[in-house]
């Protein structure tokens, strides 16, 4: 994919509709390998993007869903310690010294990954997504950085593991808090609005195949009226694929 024309068509190909500024995000973030940062309101297709971008470059899609309380290690690894027990006992008496044992049960065989030390350990490169990156705290934040940085982690007990192929890193953002400027030049920026009223209606044509045109019409104006109402929360895309199905 060397250009947004090419994109825009790879991504209707999976019956996603993307606008100029989307796809020429895309391109510029597969050409400098910088990570994308997408904002916007919920309901939008900002996670979708990132599923139907694995699609389109035939990759694995790894997620990282953010929550309060996030931290490292549950972003990065962890050891299989229920293994590491019966491993214990049962090379108690094989003759092997302490240290061989300790060793043993300290490399890859009993570590499990999490999704960004999985992301930097594949053959090739996949897409990383980091949803919701806003529902993280600052201090998951400021490691995120780090890793972003330098596409490298370091276990005590293995050593630093650097990434042999950099990942397509795509965060999402629903703006709950403010990011850190820090992270935002990290990245690059493409905000994802709700789509104009013939982008919905093409969407709808896309996502619910043998669909109305007179039905799509319906839909689509009634959720631009929805969406100029002061409601607590507003209906996106989502819900007019609901909506679509549903009728």
């Amino acid at each position: 994919m060397t250009d947004a024309a090419t994109i825009r068509a790879r991504f209707r190909e999976h019956a996603f509709i993307i606008d100029d500024a989307f796809a020429t995000g895309l391109q510029i973030m597969l050409a400098l390998e910088k990570p994308l940062l997408i904002e916007g309101p919920a309901g939008v297709g900002k996670t979708e993007s990132a599923k139907v971008l694995a699609e389109v470059l035939a990759t694995e899609l790894i997620r990282l869903q953010c929550y309060e309380g996030l931290d490292a290690m549950s972003a990065l690894y962890e050891w299989n310690y229920p293994r590491q027990m019966l491993h214990a006992r049962l090379s108690e008496t094989d003759g092997s010294s302490l240290d061989e044992r300790e060793a043993y049960m300290f490399s890859e065989r009993f570590l499990l990954k999490r999704p960004l030390l999985d992301a930097i350990t594949r053959d090739r490169p996949p897409v990383l997504l980091i949803d919701e990156v806003d529902r993280a705290d600052e201090a998951f934040e400021a490691f995120l950085l780090e890793v972003l940085a330098e596409w490298q982690v370091t276990i005590p007990e293995l050593g630093t593991i650097r990434a042999q192929h950099k990942p397509h890193v795509i965060l999402t953002s629903n703006r709950t808090r403010e990011l850190s400027d820090a992270l935002r030049r990290r990245c690059l920026f493409v905000w994802l609005p709700y789509p104009a009223l013939d982008v919905e209606i093409g969407i709808l044509h896309a996502r619910v195949p043998g669909l109305s045109d007179r039905l799509a019409q319906q839909i689509a104006r009634l959720m631009q009226v929805l969406r100029g109402l002061p409601l607590q929360n507003a209906r996106g895309v989502a819900e007019s694929l609901d909506w679509a199905l549903a009728l």
